[in-house]
């Protein structure tokens, strides 16, 4: 396991599926709206790797720790690497936004005005904007050389002013304005057709002698900050965890620094008075040649109008196996039901739970809580059914990082509903997506269960690509309430009768099934591997999967993000692929597939193969036997290895490259087929409704 040659790093991994991302906004045959949406994901996913994995190893540079990962590079050779990549993946951005996304937007309507080459009628609406709606709002704070360095917020967007002070100690005057994020930083302007904006911080920088008038301003640039926000909750000391995660919260706002990102036209004067008040290096300082914080331009794709600069909306399809006008109870009493989302709408599984919250029926509601919308209606309805006196339980984890702040507000407005709130469980995240309903029925007690690999939020549901599963299957039923109360009951479930976990035996499962293909293959039988995930980073799956692959089986994976296998090289791992898919919708769904000597195995999960979901985290891996939705999730895991217009496959250098039609080769975009397939889903389900004729009949017969 210790041939560190056989694994890519997990950080370098990560950055180049970031650069998958970006090559999608540079990709000209996506509309040019669409491509700056891609840019400002790539910005916005920058951001938070700084604050959590190269914050991370900051931490451990600075303790001297020299560990090495499992790809053989200690911190701060991981961080070297990093700046490195992150630099030239900088300039790309740039390239992309100022030489051909910025450009193309300007020729189509959405015209960006720089203040300073104004127009006379567009400064005067500028100037009396910044009079009424900025000077009142924006203050300056002036910076004394021997005082406290002011407060800077994570990820602002800043000015830094300097002037001449006129002394021989300290001869500049410094002044610092947050911006806040109080105003747009968008400021529309006057135009007959179309759109044009200048951006608030040219506003104010051309309006900075406002502040300080009878003062010459020497420069006036833009800056931006990022905090480590690598800190977790001490939960062997914390006895009363939402306060921890509050304490949390509060020390991200004033933890140490570990970039600045500047405009490109600062003087090193002022570089270096930020880096001094920072406590930064100059590996730490990003010199930026446009406008700061692209991941601000997503503004931009949503404004009104311009349909020719976008793609034509995919619009989350109904079910066939749903009728709006049968409870969901009845239908799944009738047959499990598998929907494949954003392309099938989630809305099923949120009228599941706003049933059963009104649903005399219904004795209780458990549910895990990850991750939620602001306004969800699933948290609405699970204060309604406590409300009306039902028994109901959430599980909402504090501890999913930057949705802490949400989690914490929705535990305190669901506790004060009646229902039973448990924040997680101590030292682990609860990532699994469950939720049991139970109901009296004239048979007796049924339980309801819904499966995911996505969140119970019903806006990322329209965005990203996971599936659910609802049934009534007693085994599985059973399963979920042990899982559910040994959860709330702080002890081990009972054995399984068909689902695993983590982290109790989550991996072992993992390794299992894999070493069942390695073992049937050595024996000469057919044997096959399939698996749709997020990230593939444990080493010891791997280490597995290389064994499989040496005894001959073939192994096919859709990673979407991180990946340390190295897949394709000679007498390792010959027989493994590995393809990413980036296209409209961000790929979220964990599949599984073994071929188990003809007796397919096929599992849905809420878990990645990284170490942290197997050890560190409360994880489910559901099998799904019902056999139409065991054949349509086989059907929809092997479309993901025909994809030829937005496939990328892994190179054993860890590079990645993107596929290509051959010649004569029909072209096929897993994305819009599963969307087509929604589509004429629907229309044959309602083609099949009007042909069907169903005779009245006389009362009573």
């Amino acid at each position: 396991m210790q041939n560190t040659s056989t694994f890519i790093n997990r950080e370098l991994s990560w950055l180049e599926f970031n650069q998958r991302v970006l090559d999608q906004a540079q990709y000209q045959k996506v509309p040019v709206l669409e491509r700056l949406k891609f840019l400002a994901i790539t910005a916005s996913n920058m951001d938070e790797f700084f604050m959590v994995r190269v914050g991370g190893l900051q931490i451990q540079e600075s303790k001297g720790l020299q560990q090495k990962d499992f790809s053989g590079l200690t911190p701060s050779q991981q961080l070297q690497l990093i700046y490195d990549r992150v630099n030239q993946i900088i300039r790309d951005q740039y390239a992309c936004f100022l030489e051909q996304i910025e450009p193309t937007l300007n020729a189509e309507g959405i015209e960006h005005v720089l203040v300073k080459s104004a127009s006379a009628r567009h400064r005067e609406t500028l100037s009396r904007f910044f009079h009424e709606n900025i000077y009142p709002v924006v203050s300056p704070m002036d910076i004394d050389p021997e005082g406290e360095f002011p407060v800077l917020a994570n990820l602002g967007l800043h000015l830094s002013v300097r002037m001449s002070s006129g002394e021989s100690e300290h001869p500049y005057r410094f002044a610092i304005v947050p911006l806040g994020r109080v105003l747009s930083r968008f400021i529309t302007l006057p135009r007959d057709k179309g759109y044009s904006y200048a951006l608030l911080e040219d506003v104010v920088s051309e309006f900075m002698d406002q502040y300080y008038p009878g003062k010459r301003i020497e420069e006036c640039v833009a800056f931006r900050v990022t905090r480590n926000a690598d800190v977790s909750v001490r939960e062997d000391s914390a006895a009363d965890l939402m306060h921890g995660m509050e304490e949390v919260l509060d020390w991200r706002r004033s933890a140490d620094f570990v970039r600045l990102e500047i405009s490109s036209q600062a003087s090193e004067i002022t570089i270096d008075f930020l880096k001094q008040h920072l406590e930064l290096v100059d590996r730490d300082v990003f010199r930026i040649p446009g406008p700061l914080d692209l991941s601000s331009m997503m503004y931009l794709s949503d404004i009104e109008g311009f349909p020719g600069l976008r793609d034509t909306p995919w619009i989350s399809q109904k079910s066939p196996s749903i009728d709006p006008t049968k409870s969901m109870f009845s239908q799944i009493a009738e047959k499990d039901i598998l929907l494949s989302h954003p392309y099938e709408s989630f809305e099923p599984v949120v009228r599941f739970i706003e049933e059963a919250s009104s649903d005399p029926d219904v004795l209780a509601i458990k549910q895990v809580l990850y991750r939620t919308s602001r306004n969800s209606p699933i948290v609405r309805a699970l204060k309604a059914a406590a409300e009306r006196g039902k028994y109901v339980t959430a599980i909402v984890e504090l501890k999913a990082r930057f949705d802490e702040q949400r989690n914490i507000e929705w535990a305190r407005e669901l506790e004060k509903a009646g229902v039973q709130v448990i924040y997680g469980v101590r030292g682990l995240k609860t990532h699994a997506k469950v939720c049991i309903v139970v109901r009296r029925e004239a048979s007796g007690i049924v339980r309801y269960v819904h499966f995911g690999t996505g969140n119970y939020n019903e806006a990322t549901a329209r965005l990203y690509s996971d599936v659910s599963y609802l049934t009534c299957n007693e085994s599985l039923g059973r399963d979920a309430s042990s899982f559910i109360n040994a959860i709330t009951g702080y002890s081990q479930p009972l054995p399984y009768e068909q689902l695993d976990s983590a982290p109790l035996g989550l991996r072992k499962k993992i390794l299992s099934l894999i070493r069942a293909e390695t073992s049937n293959r050595k024996l000469g039988q057919k044997a096959y591997i399939a698996g749709k995930m997020n990230a593939l980073v444990d080493p010891e799956v791997i280490e597995a999967l290389y064994e499989a692959s040496q005894a001959g089986v073939i192994i096919r994976l859709n990673v979407r993000g991180i990946c340390c296998l190295r897949p394709g090289v000679p007498g390792l791992s010959e027989n493994i692929s590995v393809v990413s898919i980036v296209d409209r919708f961000l790929e979220h769904a964990r599949i599984l597939y073994f071929y188990h000597g003809g007796d397919d195995k096929v599992f849905i999960s809420s878990a990645d193969w990284m170490s942290r979901s197997f050890d560190r985290r409360v994880e489910l891996l559901v099998p799904i036997e019902e056999k139409v939705s065991k054949l349509r999730l086989t059907s929809l895991l092997e479309g993901y290895f025909k994809d030829n217009q937005n496939a990328w496959y892994l190179q054993p250098d860890g590079k990645y490259q993107r596929i290509e039609p051959i010649a004569g080769q029909s072209k096929y975009r897993v994305q819009k087929h599963l969307y087509e397939n929604a589509v004429q889903a629907i229309k044959d389900a309602e083609h099949a409704a009007r042909t069907t004729f169903e005779p009245h009949t006389a009362a009573g017969l």
